[in-house]
C-alpha cells in the first residue's frame, strides 16, 4: 500500500513538472516570437528572491563571487552606467536591508556604535548633502545609490554575516575563487600579443576597465596568501594549494605591469615592519607628520631631481620600475598631474560642497592647461577620473568630503594598530593583519588611482574592513570568555 501510494505521489509530482515545464516552454515561445529574449532568465530571477528572503548570507556570497566576472555597461542612458550583474543584485540586497531595518527598527548596537561604523556614516551623510548640491544631479544621484549599495552590502550586511567566522573565510574563497579565472583569461589573452607592456593595460577586458583596477585588486589579496602560505597552523595539502594560488598571483601582479601595485606592495611590507617592530601610534604620527614637513620643505628639490628621469614605461622589469619617478616624458605619469592640478582648481572654485559626487570626468576639462595636457589628454570625460582617492573627494565633495574619507582611515588604522597586539587566537591574528596590510595596499594605490566607485574595489575594500570589524566585536569577546573560563577553572572555581 505504501508502496502504491509513493508511485501515485510521483506520477503526480512528475505530471506536475512536465506541465510546469511545458507552460514555460510555451511562454518562453511566445515571447521569443515577440522579441523578448530573457524569458530564459526568469527561473534565475525566481531563485534569487527565494534567497534574498530565506538565505540572504548565500547571496551575498554569489554576488562576491560574481563580483570579478561582472561586465560594466559605460551608458544605459542619462550618462549612466551600470555593471551586469551585481548592481542589480546589490540593489536587491539594498532594499533587503532597508526593508528589514524598517520591520525591526534596529541593528547590532556593537557594530552601529562603532567609531569605524560612525566614519563610515559620517562620509556617507556628506555625500549625499553634496548630491544634493551638485552640477549634475542624475550623475551625483547614481554614484551617491552605488556607494549606499557597496557599504550597505559589504560592510553592515557583512558584518552580520561574519559573525560566523568561517564566512570570512568563504568570502575570501569566493573572490579569489572567481578571481583566478579572470587571471587565466587575462593570462591566456596576454600571451596572444608576446606578454608585451602594451597590450597589458587591456587584456583583462571586459572584466576589469584597465591593468591599474585589476593590478590594485590583485595586491589586495596579496598579503593574506603570504600569510596563509608560511603559516605553520594548516596541512601540508592545503598550504600546497596556498602556495599554488600565490605564484598565480605573483605571475599575474608581474605581468599586469601596474607600478602602484608593487609600490603598494613594498608599502604594506613597510607598515608590516612597524607593527612587528609594535612602534607606538603616537611615534607613527610623530614621524609622518616630519616626513610631510620634510617633503613640503625639499619639494623643490626633488622635482628637479625627478625631472631628470626620462625612462618611460616597458617591457622590461626594470625600466618599467624606473618610470615609475619619470615627470617628464612619461605620459601616465603626466596625464596624472594633469588631472590633479585640473581636481585642484576646480577645489579653489568650490573648496566647500565641490562639483558633485562621480562628476570629475565631466567637468575637469575646463580647469586643464594647454601646457598640462599630453598626447592621452582627452576632453570627453571617457577616461577615466582624478587618479586619486585623495584629490577626487576633494574637487567632487569639498574639504569636507576629503575630510570624512581621511577620518575613515585614521580611524580604521588606529583601530587595526591598537587591536592586534591584544589578540591571542593565532588564527585571528593571521586575518587581523592580512586584511589590514591588503587595506594598506589599497590605500597607497589610492594615492595614484581610484576605484571605489566599482564593485570590483568596492568588495574587498568594505569587505575587509567588515571582516576586521567583527573580529574585534565578535570574536574577540569570544576568545576573552574562553580565556576567563579557562583560568576560573585553573583557579578552582574560586
Amino acid at each position: 500500500m505504501i508502496v502504491l501510494n509513493a508511485l501515485k505521489s510521483s506520477a503526480v509530482n512528475a505530471k506536475l513538472i512536465y506541465l510546469v515545464g511545458g507552460l514555460f516552454a510555451l511562454l518562453n515561445a511566445i515571447l521569443i516570437a515577440n522579441e523578448f529574449y530573457f524569458a530564459p532568465l526568469l527561473p534565475v530571477m525566481l531563485a534569487v528572491v527565494l534567497l534574498a528572503f530565506f538565505a540572504l548570507d548565500k547571496l551575498v556570497l554569489l554576488v562576491v563571487f560574481l563580483t570579478p566576472l561582472s561586465v560594466n555597461l559605460t551608458d544605459i542612458g542619462l550618462g549612466v552606467g551600470l555593471t551586469i550583474p551585481t548592481d542589480p543584485l546589490l540593489f536587491g540586497v539594498m532594499l533587503m536591508f532597508i526593508l528589514k531595518l524598517i520591520a525591526e527598527r534596529r541593528f547590532d548596537k556593537r557594530i552601529a556604535d562603532h567609531p569605524i561604523t560612525l566614519a563610515i556614516i559620517v562620509n556617507l551623510v556628506w555625500i549625499g548633502i553634496t548630491t544634493a548640491t551638485s552640477e549634475m544631479p542624475v550623475v551625483s544621484l547614481k554614484y551617491f545609490v552605488s556607494r549606499l549599495w557597496y557599504v550597505i552590502t559589504f560592510y553592515f550586511v557583512m558584518t552580520q554575516i561574519f559573525r560566523d567566522f568561517k564566512n570570512i573565510k568563504w568570502f575570501l574563497a569566493m573572490y579569489m575563487t572567481a578571481f583566478i579565472g579572470i587571471i587565466g583569461y587575462t593570462i591566456v589573452h596576454h600571451a596572444m600579443y608576446g606578454f608585451m607592456e602594451q597590450p597589458a593595460h587591456w587584456v583583462m577586458s571586459p572584466f576589469f576597465n584597465d591593468h591599474t583596477s585589476y593590478g590594485a585588486a590583485l595586491a589586495m589579496f596579496y598579503p593574506l596568501l603570504i600569510a596563509l602560505t608560511f603559516s605553520s597552523d594548516y596541512s601540508r595539502s592545503w598550504k600546497i594549494v596556498f602556495f599554488t594560488v600565490l605564484a598565480i598571483f605573483t605571475v599575474a601582479l608581474i605581468l599586469s605591469y601596474t607600478r602602484a601595485a608593487w609600490v603598494s606592495l613594498v608599502g604594506a611590507l613597510g607598515v608590516y615592519m612597524v607593527m612587528r617592530l609594535r612602534i607606538k601610534f603616537v611615534t607613527i604620527m610623530s614621524l609622518a607628520a616630519a616626513f610631510i614637513v620634510a617633503l613640503t620643505l625639499s619639494w623643490d628639490t626633488i622635482v628637479m631631481k625627478l625631472e631628470k628621469n626620462r625612462q618611460d614605461s616597458s617591457a622590461e622589469l626594470t625600466e618599467h620600475v624606473q618610470s615609475i619617478t619619470n615627470i617628464s616624458t612619461d605620459a601616465s605619469n603626466l596625464e596624472r598631474l594633469n588631472r590633479w592640478t585640473s581636481a585642484w582648481r576646480m577645489f579653489k572654485e568650490r573648496p566647500f560642497v565641490g562639483w558633485g559626487p562621480g562628476t570629475y570626468m565631466f567637468q575637469y576639462a575646463p580647469f586643464q592647461l594647454s601646457a598640462n595636457k599630453t598626447i592621452i589628454s582627452t576632453n570627453a570625460g571617457d577616461k577615466g577620473n582624478a587618479h586619486s582617492e585623495y584629490i577626487g573627494p576633494l574637487a567632487e565633495s569639498g574639504v569636507f568630503g576629503l575630510l570624512s574619507f581621511v577620518i575613515l582611515i585614521v580611524v580604521m588604522i588606529y583601530a587595526s594598530v591598537i587591536l592586534y597586539p591584544r589578540m591571542k587566537n593565532k588564527e585571528q591574528r593571521l586575518y587581523m593583519i592580512s586584511l589590514f596590510l591588503g587595506l594598506v595596499t589599497y590605500l597607497i594605490h589610492g594615492i595614484l588611482n581610484n576605484f571605489l566607485d566599482t564593485d570590483k574595489a568596492s568588495a574587498p575594500f568594505w569587505g575587509f574592513i567588515a571582516a576586521m570589524v567583527a573580529i574585534q566585536v565578535y570574536h574577540m569577546k569570544d576568545e576573552d570568555e574562553a580565556d576567563r573560563q579557562k583560568k576560573l577553572l585553573e583557579s578552582g572555581g574560586k
